[in-house]
């Protein structure tokens, strides 16, 4: 699945309340199907979708942080900090509601598989129950196998992410670093140009003092002879 997001700081973030939106209505669908179904058993393609959206919105979490660190204005830079930290904590609310829901769909279908069970032994005639079991387990099992996948891939991009603003941050260093260089050599420069015309003037002062110290001796001399 593409992911929704990309843009401005903006965008990612109405994207990501748009997901929210559409994650609590698939919440409120499961817990009615788990309430109106005799078996209480849902249907595992809604299931995947929401977890979908639940692991896209964290990513699009993860984009968000990153963008809002690299906003100049400290209110502004506050402001979304906020914006951001609520949808992380409302997602990790939903997520938590489907982690339960999930639990108890998996409780309810081992007491069901039980109760089935227990029938078989006793009248033989529950064969059919439990091969209708049986394929609701294993079509939740890929379910969550599904899930899993899905979760190893977000966490593979949050660390590709990490990975990249570490590497610019590094390259940001190496070029200030290298700006500091040239400011350094520059001023070296200009270091050297005046001390040699520092050197040039003394050495004129030296030849110009001795110069006038033999005009004076040998006018002195005249003078005493």
């Amino acid at each position: 699945m593409a992911m929704e997001g990309g843009g401005t700081l903006s965008e990612i973030y109405q994207n990501s309340k748009r997901l929210l939106l559409r994650t609590r209505d698939g919440l409120e669908r499961l817990e009615r199907l788990e309430f109106s179904s005799p078996t209480g058993i849902d249907s595992p393609e809604l299931s995947f979708s929401i977890k979908r959206d639940i692991s896209q919105i964290h990513s699009l979490c993860v984009e968000m942080d990153r963008l809002w660190r690299s906003i100049a204005s400290k209110p502004q830079r506050d402001l979304w900090k906020r914006k951001v930290e609520q949808v992380a904590e409302e997602v990790d609310s939903l997520k938590e509601s489907l982690d339960k829901h999930l639990l108890r769909n998996q409780k309810r279908m081992m007491e069901a598989k039980e109760r089935a069970e227990l029938l078989e032994r006793a009248n033989g005639d529950s064969a059919h129950v439990l091969r209708i079991f049986d394929d609701e387990a294993q079509a939740m099992q890929s379910a969550r196998n599904s899930s899993l996948m899905l979760e190893e891939a977000y966490s593979t991009g949050v660390a590709i992410l990490s990975k990249y603003a570490e590497q610019r941050d590094r390259l940001k260093r190496a070029q200030r670093k290298a700006l500091d260089i040239l400011n350094t050599v520059g001023l070296s420069n200009s270091v050297l140009k005046l001390v040699e015309r520092r050197h040039r003037v003394d050495k004129w002062i030296a030849y110009t003092g001795m110069t006038v110290t033999v005009i004076v001796v040998c006018a002195f001399w005249r003078w005493t002879h």
